[in-house]
């Protein structure tokens, strides 16, 4: 694979990324829903086990946010060693 090609899969990559990250994100706004409508309902199972689950959950968004961040670093290293595109000079 050329060094286009290896830029255009690392795109797409973090495209993927991205995608993940928004939806791990969905998933969480929908388990701390679910821990303030348990506040209403008082179910006991629930209020044990959402607080764990959301943790973990946070903890799964903060990874890949990392893991978003670390991997653009890596591309843009990449595209600029190739000389395959032009920094951003907007700022």
């Amino acid at each position: 694979m050329n060094n286009r090609g290896k830029l255009d899969l690392m795109d797409k990559i973090l495209r993927q990324l991205d995608d993940l990250k928004n939806s791990q994100t969905s998933v969480l706004k929908k388990v701390a829903q679910i821990e303030v409508d348990n506040i209403e309902l008082g179910n006991k199972l629930l209020e044990e086990k959402i607080p764990d689950v959301f943790a973990e959950m946070d903890d799964a968004v903060e990874k890949m946010d990392a893991l978003f961040q670390e991997f653009t670093e890596v591309r843009d290293k990449f595209a600029k060693d190739n000389k395959l595109e032009e920094p951003d000079s907007a700022g």
